[in-house]
C-alpha cells in the first residue's frame, strides 16, 4: 500500500514538476524575448517619431533651399529680360541720341511688361534723370518716378560706381547691371538697373555716361502663386512681417546689404507626420504579429542580403551617374580623368578633353519649360555619344554643361567638335515644338602623364570661353597666348611692387600748361611713367589700374607727390598738378601725408593743384569730404579731371567747391566750326566762368582746336600742340625762360 501510494504520488507530482518546468523555461526564454520585444518597440517608436520630426525638418530645409534658389534665379532672370533691350543699337539711338518716347513705349515698355511681366519700367538719361516710365503696361508722367527713385537710385549709384571696362572699338561693349531686392512703393520687389549700349559695338558711349534702364518685377500674390504653381507651394505668400504660425514655414529675403525686405511663407510640407498618420495603424498590427513574423525573419536573411547588395551597387551607380541623363556625373568624370593622367600605360598617349556647354539652352528652358529642358539635355546626350561613339567617356557636369575625354590618337577631335557642333544644330522636337540649340567647344591636347587634371580643365574652360566670345556654336583649341592675358596682371603686379622698391624704374614726366592768352607756360602736370629693364615703356593705362586695385596706387601715388612737390618748390609761382586716386582721398592719412611731403620739400601749398575724378565726388564719402576741405582751406587748389565724361552734376559743384575744371579731351578732339562739342563746350565755360572756377582744356593738339578754345574762354591749354610729357630737367629750363615769365597770379575768392 505504501509502495502503492508512493507511486501514485509520483504519479500525480510528476505533471505538476514538468509544468512548472515548462513555465520556467519558458519564462526563462520568452521574458527576454518580450523585454527585447518591448525595447524594440519603444526604440522603434521612439525612432518613428524622431523620423517623422527629421523627415519634416528636411523637407523645410528642401523647400527653404528652393525657394531661395528659386527667388535669386527670379532675379538673374530679371537682369536677362532687361538686357533683351538694354543692348540694342535701336535702344541707344532712341534713348540717348534722339529720345523717340512712341517707339520707346511700344518697345520697352508695353513689351517688357506684356511678355514678361514686369511692374514698372524706367529709363534714365545720362544724369540719371527719368526720361519715360511705364506703370503696369500704361506709360505714365515722367514725374512719376518719385515714388521709385529712392531704390532705384541706390541701385543707379552702384552702376555708376563700378569702374568703367575698356571698350574696343567694334567690339559689343557689355553692359553693367546690379540687382537688389527692395520696397517700392511699400511693396516688396526685385529692382534691376542697367546701363544701355550697343549690341554690335558701333555706338561708342563714354563710360559713366550711358543712359539706364530699371525694371521693377513686384513680390506680390500674382507672383507668389507663380511660384505655388510652378513650384508646388501651398499656399504661399510674401508679406513684411514673419508669420507666427507653427503650421507656415517663412524664408527671409534679404538684400546686398543682408537686410530684411519681406519674407515668403507657405503652408509646411509635412511628409513625415503624414506618413505616421498613415502608417499608425500599420504598426500597431506589425507589432501584434511581429513574434510570428520572428521566425520568418530568418528565412528571408539571405534573401534581404542579397538585396541589400544589390541596393548598395545601385546606390554606388547612382552617385557616380547623371540621374537625368544616366551619362558619369562631375564626381565620376574627375576619377577617371585623374586615372588616365595617372595610368602608365597611357602616359605616352594622346589625350584630349573636349568641354561643352549648349548655346541659348535657357531660352529654351525659360520658355518651354524645365520638363522641357531636360528632356533636350537627354536628346543632345544622346547625339553626341552616337558621334563619338561607345568606347568614349562622355559625362555631364551641371545644367547644360558636358565634358568628352578622347585618348584615341587616331582620332581628329577638331573634325569630332565639328560633327557634334552639326549633330547638335538640328532641330530637336519637345512636346510638339521644335527647339534649336548650340554648343560651343572648348578642347584642349595634351600627352597622358604631362598634366594635372584641374589645369588641363581649367585649359579646356578657357579654350570654352574662347568660343563663346568668338561668336558661340564653335569649337576653339587651347594655345597658351589664352592663358597670357590672365598671367598678366598678376606679373604686372610683382614688377610693380618691386619697381616701387627700387630707385631706377618709376619716373615722373611734367607736361607744360599754356597760359591761353599769352601762350605762356604757367605751370605743369605730374604724369607717371615707367620704364621697366625687360619690358621697356610700360603704359600708364596698364599699371595705373593695376595699381588701383591691388592697393599699390598710394606708394605710387606718394612717389609721383614727392617728385612733383621737389619740382613745385624750385618754380615758386608755378602751378603743380598732381593726379590723386579715389583711394588716397579716403585715407584718413592722406591730408598729413601732403602736408608732410610739402613742408619737406619746401614747395608752397598755394602751387599745388590736386586732380580729383568726378567718381570722388559722387561717392559722398566723409574722409574724402574732410580731405577736400582740409587742402582748400590750406590754400591749395582743386581741380576736377575728365569733366564732362560722368555725371557733371552742378549739385557736386556746389558741394564740393573745386578751383578748376578740366574739360576731357574726347571734347576738344572733336572742336571743329559748327561742331556740336563747340556748343557742349561753351556751355562747359560759361557753367564755370559763372561759378568762379577756372578752366582747362586737354587735349589740344592742333592750332584750329586752340583758336577755338580761346574764342570760347577757356583759360589754360594743354596738349602735344605745345609739348608732351617732358623730365623735370627740361620742364625747370622751360619755367626759366624768359618768354614764360609768368603774369600776376590768379588768387582764389576765400
Amino acid at each position: 500500500m505504501v509502495l502503492a501510494r508512493k507511486v501514485q504520488t509520483g504519479r500525480l507530482m510528476q505533471p505538476k514538476t514538468s509544468t512548472l518546468e515548462r513555465w520556467q523555461f519558458s519564462a526563462a526564454v520568452l521574458l527576454p524575448v518580450v523585454l527585447a520585444l518591448v525595447i524594440t518597440a519603444a526604440a522603434v517608436l521612439g525612432f518613428v517619431f524622431w523620423s517623422t520630426a527629421n523627415i519634416d525638418e528636411r523637407a523645410l530645409d528642401r523647400q527653404s533651399a528652393m525657394f531661395g534658389q528659386i527667388i535669386e534665379a527670379r532675379r538673374d532672370q530679371l537682369e536677362h529680360e532687361l538686357a533683351s533691350v538694354a543692348v540694342r543699337d535701336d535702344t541707344v539711338v532712341n534713348t540717348r541720341l534722339m529720345f523717340n518716347f512712341n517707339w520707346v513705349d511700344r518697345n520697352i515698355g508695353k513689351w517688357m511688361h506684356e511678355f514678361f511681366g514686369h511692374n514698372r519700367i524706367v529709363v534714365l538719361d545720362t544724369t540719371a534723370q527719368p526720361l519715360y516710365m511705364m506703370q503696369d503696361g500704361v506709360a505714365v508722367e515722367p514725374r512719376e518716378y518719385r515714388r521709385i527713385a529712392s531704390p532705384v537710385q541706390q541701385l543707379v549709384n552702384r552702376v555708376r560706381a563700378v569702374p568703367p571696362r575698356t571698350v574696343v572699338p567694334g567690339t559689343q561693349p557689355r553692359p553693367i547691371s546690379i540687382s537688389d531686392f527692395a520696397l517700392v512703393e511699400g511693396q516688396p520687389a526685385i529692382v534691376s538697373v542697367m546701363t544701355i549700349v550697343s549690341d554690335s559695338g558701333a555706338i561708342m558711349q563714354a563710360p559713366g555716361t550711358e543712359p539706364l534702364i530699371a525694371a521693377v518685377q513686384f513680390l506680390d500674390d500674382a507672383t507668389a502663386s507663380r511660384f505655388n504653381n510652378e513650384y508646388l507651394f501651398a499656399d504661399g505668400h510674401f508679406s513684411l512681417v514673419r508669420t507666427a504660425k507653427p503650421d507656415r514655414a517663412t524664408h527671409p529675403i534679404l538684400n546686398n546689404a543682408g537686410r530684411f525686405v519681406a519674407f515668403f511663407d507657405w503652408e509646411r510640407d509635412r511628409p513625415g507626420l503624414m506618413l505616421l498618420r498613415q502608417t499608425g495603424p500599420a504598426l500597431a498590427a506589425a507589432f501584434a504579429v511581429a513574434a510570428i513574423l520572428v521566425f520568418l525573419l530568418l528565412s528571408q536573411l539571405r534573401r534581404s542580403s542579397a538585396a541589400l547588395e544589390a541596393g548598395r551597387r545601385h546606390a554606388e551607380h547612382q552617385a557616380a551617374h547623371d540621374r537625368l541623363t544616366g551619362l558619369p556625373n562631375r564626381m565620376s568624370f574627375d576619377a577617371h580623368l585623374a586615372h588616365v593622367l595617372t595610368d602608365r600605360q597611357g602616359a605616352n598617349a594622346q589625350l584630349s578633353l573636349l568641354m561643352l556647354d549648349l548655346d541659348r539652352f535657357k531660352q529654351v528652358n525659360d520658355t518651354l519649360g524645365h520638363q522641357a529642358g531636360d528632356e533636350l539635355i537627354c536628346a543632345v546626350g544622346r547625339r553626341i555619344r552616337g558621334v563619338v561613339g561607345p568606347g568614349v567617356m562622355i559625362a555631364r557636369l551641371g545644367g547644360d554643361e558636358f565634358a568628352i575625354l578622347v585618348r584615341d590618337r587616331q582620332q581628329d577631335v577638331t573634325a569630332m567638335a565639328g560633327t557634334i557642333i552639326e549633330a547638335v544644330s538640328h532641330a530637336f522636337d519637345l512636346n510638339h515644338f521644335k527647339a534649336h540649340v548650340g554648343v560651343s567647344i572648348g578642347i584642349v591636347n595634351v600627352t597622358g602623364g604631362n598634366a594635372e587634371p584641374r589645369e588641363l580643365v581649367r585649359k579646356a574652360d578657357i579654350a570654352l570661353y574662347e568660343a563663346k566670345a568668338s561668336g558661340r556654336n564653335r569649337s576653339v583649341v587651347y594655345e597658351e597666348h589664352m592663358n597670357e592675358l590672365l598671367q598678366l596682371q598678376h606679373t604686372i603686379e610683382g614688377e610693380l611692387r618691386e619697381a616701387l622698391q627700387r630707385n631706377d624704374q618709376l619716373s615722373v614726366a611734367f607736361q607744360p600748361l599754356i597760359d591761353q592768352r599769352s601762350r605762356k607756360v604757367i605751370g605743369a602736370e605730374a604724369l607717371a611713367r615707367w620704364h621697366h629693364p625687360k619690358y621697356g615703356q610700360i603704359s600708364p593705362a596698364r599699371f595705373i589700374p593695376v595699381a588701383e586695385n591691388t592697393g599699390l596706387i598710394e606708394t605710387l601715388g606718394e612717389v609721383v607727390l614727392r617728385r612733383a612737390c621737389e619740382l613745385g618748390a624750385t618754380a615758386p609761382g608755378r602751378t603743380i598738378a598732381v593726379n590723386i586716386s579715389p583711394t588716397q582721398l579716403r585715407n584718413p592719412r592722406f591730408s598729413g601725408q601732403v602736408f608732410d611731403i610739402l613742408r619737406e620739400t619746401g614747395m608752397r601749398p598755394t602751387d599745388l593743384e590736386l586732380e580729383i575724378t568726378e567718381s570722388i565726388l559722387l561717392d559722398d564719402e566723409h574722409v574724402s569730404a574732410q580731405n577736400l576741405r582740409t587742402f582748400r582751406a590750406a590754400g591749395i587748389h582743386i581741380a576736377l579731371d575728365d569733366f564732362g565724361t560722368g555725371y557733371s552734376s552742378l549739385s557736386y559743384l556746389k558741394r564740393y567747391p573745386v578751383d578748376r575744371i578740366k574739360i576731357d579731351r574726347s571734347f576738344v578732339s572733336q572742336l571743329s566750326e559748327g561742331h556740336v562739342s563747340v556748343a557742349i563746350t561753351q556751355a562747359i565755360v560759361t557753367l564755370a566762368h559763372a561759378m568762379e572756377i577756372e578752366v582747362t582744356a586737354e587735349g589740344v593738339e592742333t592750332e584750329a582746336q586752340a583758336t577755338i578754345l580761346g574764342r570760347l574762354g577757356c583759360n589754360t591749354l594743354q596738349g602735344f600742340l605745345f609739348s608732351g610729357g617732358v623730365p623735370a630737367g627740361q620742364i625747370t629750363a622751360i619755367f626759366a625762360d624768359k618768354a614764360n615769365t609768368p603774369d600776376r597770379r590768379r588768387t582764389r575768392a576765400a
